[in-house]
Order: structure tokens, then sequence, then C-alpha cells
């Protein structure tokens, strides 16, 4: 976080929480809800969709205004973290103010790889990411995963990026075995992912296993947020 909101948080450790005036969308952007209704009864998992936003509708949850000033928008990404209940917030000078995660708490997107970013990966809001923890692809067919920094969901444009270099750990291409079962359910392991610079992917050799490996499972959309370890919506503990 900035060393201004560390001292603002060390002057006023009384200043109390908001929550409902922020949302991060589907597409990894920040959106404002100026009448606190982001966490709005009729808000759930499932009545959002892959277009930025909540679906229209008398119980449909608020989405928000898209906040356009750059100099906010990377004040929000710096200051950008989660709680020990699995809840994240935007910590604004001395005041938490909670976030609506349409999706996932970041959103994936690729980058080519370096020392730095050796998965090739980037959050919304520009941290590489180190490692791969798990994969987890819904029933919708979105890839989510368990990162260094916490929860993400791989961005729709560059899923098929993804997928085309996640291979298990006898060299199979994981979009055959997608396409050759494409109700399996059964968890399997996959090789560390490469980086977006290397180019084309090729199997490893398959008559040598790799000892590295990262767990690859299937849930419902449902499921998501308990099997990554997070909040949605969320609420003042009680």
């Amino acid at each position: 976080m900035d060393d201004n909101v560390l001292a603002a948080m060390a002057r006023w450790p009384d200043v109390p929480d908001v929550y409902g005036w922020l949302s991060l969308s589907e597409s990894g952007h920040w959106r404002l809800h100026p009448t606190g209704d982001a966490c709005a009864d009729g808000n759930d998992s499932n009545s959002l969709d892959s277009n930025d936003g909540p679906r229209t509708g008398s119980h449909a949850p608020s989405r928000g205004e898209g906040i356009t000033s750059p100099q906010i928008l990377r004040f929000i990404d710096h200051n950008y973290g989660h709680d020990d209940q699995k809840r994240w917030f935007f910590q604004n000078g001395p005041q938490k103010v909670y976030v609506r995660v349409d999706a996932a708490p970041y959103i994936l997107h690729t980058q080519t790889a370096s020392s730095a970013n050796p998965c090739g990966l980037v959050t919304h809001n520009g941290l590489a990411v180190g490692a791969i923890r798990e994969w987890c692809l819904d029933d919708s067919g979105k890839l989510y995963a368990q990162t260094d920094h916490g929860p993400g969901l791989v961005a729709g444009r560059d899923l098929a990026f993804i997928l085309e270099r996640l291979h298990t750990l006898d060299g199979q291409a994981l979009l055959e075995i997608l396409e050759r079962y494409p109700d399996r359910k059964d968890p399997l392991d996959t090789q560390p992912l490469r980086g977006a610079d290397t180019g084309p992917a090729t199997p490893h050799n398959k008559n040598k296993r790799s000892s590295a490996k990262t767990p690859f499972q299937f849930a419902a959309a449902t499921d998501i947020p308990r099997l990554l370890g997070f909040v949605r919506c969320p609420t003042p503990s009680k």
C-alpha cells in the first residue's frame, strides 16, 4: 500500500468501514455505486454476466458507474487487499471500502514472460503472477487460478491462449482431454504454466514425467468462492 495510506491508517485507526460502494467487474474494471447498493438484496453470484456487469431486471444487482480518472484508478490499484475473512477491499486512506467481486478478486491477463513474471500473467491492477498453485475450470467454461497474490479469473480473451499451454504430467495437451471428455469431473495434475514468450507449446517427453505439478480441478460456478477462498459480496461482521 502507499505510504500515505499506511500513515493515515495509523493516525485514524477507528474510521468505520463502508460496504456497497465499489465493485470489480468480470472485465477487471472498477465501478462506483453512488447509492451504496452494490450488495443490495437480490445480488448473488448467478446474477452477473460477462458483459462487464450485472444483468438487468427488477432483482438484478447494481451495475454501477465506470471510473475514468487515471489517478483514482491507480490509487485503487495500489491499495487493494483483503482481510482475514477473505473479504476484499480498497484502503481509502484510513477507511476500508469493501468491494463486490463479480468474478474473482483478480482478473488475469497474459503478458510477455520474464524473470520477474515467469508465468506470463499479470493481474488487472498490474501485479506480475509469480506462481499458479491451482487451476479450476467451472461448468460455464471459465478458468480460475489460485495465484501467489490470491484467486483470479483468466480473462476471456486470454483463455484459449492459456489452455493451449497446459499439459498433463505425461505430456498430453489439456485441450485434447477436454475435447475428448467434455463431461470430465475428476481432477488431474498439469505441468507448470509456460510463459507467454516461449512460442507455441509443445508436449514434454512422454517417457519422462515432470516432478513439478499444478492441480487442475473442475467445479460448479456457484462453488468457486468457497473453493478458492473469497467473498463475492462482503457484509459487516456480526
